[in-house]
């Protein structure tokens, strides 16, 4: 039931609440008449009257649900929705192919994770034990349109298993993508890492080279001028 009592300032009475084909219905029934509050046979007949509205609403979201569920079942490639081609690494380092059975089950709320063993028990029989699980958590008869439906969508394993290729190419090729950035960068930041070294190494050398060029200049004109003072000194 989606009824709710309130009580507060701003309101008392019933809510119903409860979204139908992904519209949200929500209407409320008072308890209060003229500022007053209801009791006895009024205040049933307006509570009648909300469980009744919440049970046509219920009728209608059943509908909507069981019209949409198709749509709900498979993609837009025709595969199912929850179940999955995959390849198994075990332990002992083997390779599995498996149909994977992952949703969340309307039974009782919890996710659901199954697997069926292709190497155990056939590609075809694998399949339809994950249809069977897959159908039994969503509310599928097994004589419906839509389970029949669901078993003829069996995965080509070939198909399956270029997809899945595919899909490992697809990740190879990024990774390597991005050590090749990655490289690309390190190398431009070595590369002005010993240019700058380089820089700094050439601007003190060039220091280091004008105090010896100033030293040397100053001993030259000092000897000049001791040698120009000798002679004066001779006269």
């Amino acid at each position: 039931m989606s009824v709710k009592l309130l009580d507060n300032e701003a309101f008392y009475g019933y809510r119903v609440r409860r979204t139908v084909d992904a519209r949200l219905y929500q209407e409320y029934f008072s308890l209060k008449k003229n500022g007053k509050r209801l009791r006895g046979d009024a205040r049933k007949r307006i509570e009648s009257a909300a469980d009744r509205r919440d049970r046509e609403l219920a009728r209608a979201q059943l509908k909507a649900k069981q019209e949409n569920k198709a749509d709900r079942c498979f993609n837009s490639d025709g595969s199912v929705r929850g179940i999955s081609y995959l390849i198994k690494n075990e332990k002992s380092g083997t390779r599995t192919p498996i149909f994977q059975v992952g949703i969340a089950s309307e039974l009782d709320g919890k996710i659901i994770c199954t697997s069926y063993s292709i190497n155990a028990h056939g590609e075809e029989q694998a399949w339809r034990m994950a249809v069977r699980t897959f159908a039994e958590h969503k509310g599928i008869g097994k004589n419906s349109r839509l389970y029949a439906q669901l078993v003829d969508a069996r995965p080509r394993l070939l198909k399956a298993r270029r997809k899945l290729q595919d899909k490992k190419t697809r990740r190879k090729s990024v990774k390597h993508a991005v050590k090749k950035a990655v490289a690309k960068v390190g190398k431009r930041s070595a590369k002005k890492s010993v240019k700058k070294a380089a820089s700094k190494a050439a601007n003190k050398a060039v220091r280091h080279a004008g105090k010896k060029t100033a030293k040397k200049t100053l001993k030259k004109a000092a000897n000049k001028a001791a040698k120009k003072a000798a002679r004066k000194a001779a006269r």
